[in-house]
Parts: C-alpha cells; structure tokens; sequence
C-alpha cells in the first residue's frame, strides 16, 4: 500500500502539528515544577525500543513533541530488544515536557503497525494476491489521525477518514429511510456527486443486489459466515454483474463494483476470509484493543 510507494509522512496535513500542541497543554495545563528543576542545559537522551516490532516511529509526531532526533531504524523496520532507535538533544527541559506524550503516541502508533503488519503477512502467507486489508472508522476521538497514519506504515489501506470521505449507509441509514436501499443510495449519489462513493452495509444478498442496480460503488457483506455462505454470496453477486445472468426482460447487467467483507476476521481464521471476487477485508481488530509497544526514554549522564 501507501508504505510501499511513498514517504507515509508526506501524508500528513498541517493539522497534525496543532494536535501535538494540544497534547501538550493537556500534559501541561499551567506550571512544570519538575521542568524548573532541570534548566534550560542541552542535554541528550536515547530512546530505547524494549518490544520486538514492527516500528510505526511516527516520525512528525514525535518530532513535534521532542524538538531534536536523530533516528538510528527506519519507519516500519523490525528490531530485537534492547534496541537504541533513535537519539534526542536539546534543553532538557523541553525534551522531558514532551516525554511522556511522544512515548504514549509511539507505543499505541506501534502497536497498530505491528498488529495491521502481522495480519498481513498471514493474509500473504495463504495468498500470493489477497484482497486489500483496511482499518474502520472505530478510531480513538481525537486520536484517529494518528492511528490511520499507523494503519499505513503497517501496509493497510486507512479506509475512510471521516463522514465527508465517502457515504457509507449502513443498516441504521437504510432502516430510516423505511429499508428502500435504492432511494437511500440515490439520494446519497445526488448529494455527493460523481466524485464521491457510495458504499452501503448488506446483511443479504438481496440487499447487495438492490445497492449495486441502485448505483452504489462498494457492497459491505456485513458478517457473512465464512466459507459456503461468504463464497456463495461473492460468486452469485460476481455471477449476475459479470454478463452470466440476464433479467427477466432478457437484459444482461454488467456493473462495475466493489465486494468489502467485514466482520470476525481474526489471525486465527484469515483462510476464510480469502475468496474469490472480494476486493477488500476490513476489520477494526489492527487498531482497537492493540496491544501497545514498550519504549522509553533515557538522559545520558
């Protein structure tokens, strides 16, 4: 993905730098007694790596916060333990203000990395081409930024990044515009416009079949039981978009479309979820619940 073509921090919107600011003032609301005792004297601390993982260094993140570093891996690289990553100057009271949130945003941006970068690799283990693994939109508030950025350096598409990236409707939209799933995709077509997707969340393969004749550009099969259930739904959709049906008025469809399956994937039962005809698999599991990476930071003395 993203990581594979490109520099992932290029990604990174002006924004980013005003979220470090407000992670800060958080840390450090009014007077930083233990930054009065230390001084103003250039210092130099090393940042240890404690876990064996795959890194998301989430470089401009911690830049932000530390001022100064000098990176001793790469972004995504792998490391043993005890492993000395990076090397941080300057006043050292301003190195150990922004500690604690750059460690914190380190591990949890990490962790995501590591997890998005494992799942992968058992999707490529079972499949020399399987679908595009992507995140969701069940991010920390205010953190969802960040947690992207890791999906990415972990070899995962993000998904959508907001309510404005594309329309998705899902089953509680359908169900309030009285389960017409055509004119709920219309309509979002209408207000969207050419330039934005429609993806609407199916629990049947009836419902997939309305969105795709309805105009929706990605079909969700929303916790399809893997195997017979999951193959058989993928391959009727395939079967009667591709030319291989006709209509009862004689017409042959042919739609372009996606296939996303979500729901239930785990490092446990990856083989399930690779079937045929479906582009994507998304699952929250890489980015929620993760388990963080150990890191700390040590002043040279």
């Amino acid at each position: 993905m993203a990581a594979e073509l490109g520099t992932v921090h290029h990604l990174l919107p002006p924004t980013y730098k005003r979220m470090v600011s407000a992670w800060l003032e958080e840390d450090c609301p009014s007077f930083d007694y233990g930054g009065f005792v230390v001084g103003e004297e250039v210092k130099e601390a090393r940042l240890l790596g404690k876990s064996p993982v795959g890194l998301s260094r989430s470089l401009h993140w911690y830049l932000s916060a530390l001022k100064e570093v000098e990176w001793h891996i790469r972004e995504g690289e792998t490391f043993e333990p005890v492993k000395h990553c990076a090397t941080v100057r300057g006043p050292i009271r301003k190195i150990l203000l922004g500690e604690r949130v750059a460690l914190n945003t380190l591990a949890r941006c990490s962790g995501i990395a590591t997890k998005t970068s494992t799942l992968l690799s058992l999707l490529r283990t079972h499949s020399p081409n399987p679908p595009t693994l992507a995140g969701t939109r069940k991010t920390t508030p205010g953190f969802r930024l960040p947690e992207k950025y890791a999906l990415s350096i972990g070899g995962a598409d993000p998904h959508r990044h907001d309510l404005s990236s594309m329309t998705m409707l899902k089953d509680n939209h359908i169900w309030a515009c009285d389960n017409d799933i055509t004119r709920a995709v219309r309509t979002a077509k209408a207000a969207g416009g050419f330039s934005v997707k429609v993806e609407v969340e199916c629990r049947s393969e009836a419902e997939a079949i309305e969105a795709v004749r309805a105009g929706a550009d990605v079909v969700m099969l929303d916790n399809f039981e893997p195997g017979k259930q999951l193959e058989g739904a993928v391959s009727r959709l395939r079967m009667v978009f591709g030319g291989g049906c006709k209509r009862e008025d004689g017409e042959v469809e042919k739609r372009e479309f996606l296939i996303e399956i979500s729901g239930g994937l785990t490092e446990e039962n990856v083989e399930g979820y690779l079937v045929t005809g479906v582009d994507v698999i998304s699952t929250s599991s890489i980015h929620q619940g993760v388990k963080h990476v150990d890191f700390s930071l040590k002043v040279v003395h």
